[in-house]
């Protein structure tokens, strides 16, 4: 039931990626275009320069900010790699745990180091 839980959920978060990938990629191209704007501000020496740079800085945020919800698509980025670790860990750990439990193999492990 936990691994159909898990599925499931990672599904979910798959196709609420999927949908916010345009959005994703708008916010973090206007990301990277605010921040050669500002490197371009920094070397611009005229007021009108700086003035120009200012604008279309404004211009280019009001495009981040309108794609601010792709913030929901990163989260649930996260949470399905969460859940491709929980999947993970989950298959090591019932393996373990048959290993660890039994008697016999424990003993044998034991002879083995007293053997040598």
């Amino acid at each position: 039931m936990k691994k159909f839980l898990l599925f499931v959920g990672g599904l979910l978060a798959l196709f609420i990626l999927l949908v916010n990938l345009g959005p994703i990629i708008l916010l973090g191209v206007s990301i990277w275009l605010l921040y050669v704007i500002f490197k371009q501000f920094v070397k611009s020496d005229s007021t009108a320069g700086k003035i120009g740079w200012v604008a279309l800085g404004l211009l280019v945020l009001s495009i981040g900010i309108s794609n601010i919800y792709a913030i929901i698509g990163v989260a649930a980025a996260y949470v399905l790699y969460l859940i491709y670790k929980g999947w993970k860990n989950d298959n090591l750990y019932a393996e373990h745990t048959v290993e660890d439990h039994d008697p016999f193999r424990n003993f044998e492990r034991q002879w083995a180091d007293i053997n040598q």
